[in-house]
């Protein structure tokens, strides 16, 4: 795997219409990114990747979803679903 950053870490506008129209209220992974802006940034993982090889899942994002997990408590199947939904 290697790891190729992703841009500037904004969000397009679309998506964050459609995820406050999902979630009026807001969710923990909402407010948390409002709050504080992006958390982990992929170019901080870049010396854990080789320069070759398949694309990888942004460890950025990975990161940010395993402390979401660990703060809502929810098992790996949970947090597979929230991922989806959120």
């Amino acid at each position: 795997m290697s790891m190729q950053p992703k841009g500037s870490g904004e969000i397009p506008a679309e998506t964050v219409r459609v995820a406050r129209a999902a979630f009026p209220k807001g969710s923990l992974a909402i407010r948390v990114r409002d709050e504080l802006g992006p958390l982990f940034r992929d170019e901080e993982f870049a010396d854990l990747f080789p320069a070759r090889g398949r694309p990888a899942w942004s460890p950025g994002g990975l990161a940010l979803v395993s402390v979401l997990q660990f703060v809502e408590g929810l098992t790996d199947r949970q947090v597979a679903e929230a991922v989806r939904a959120r």
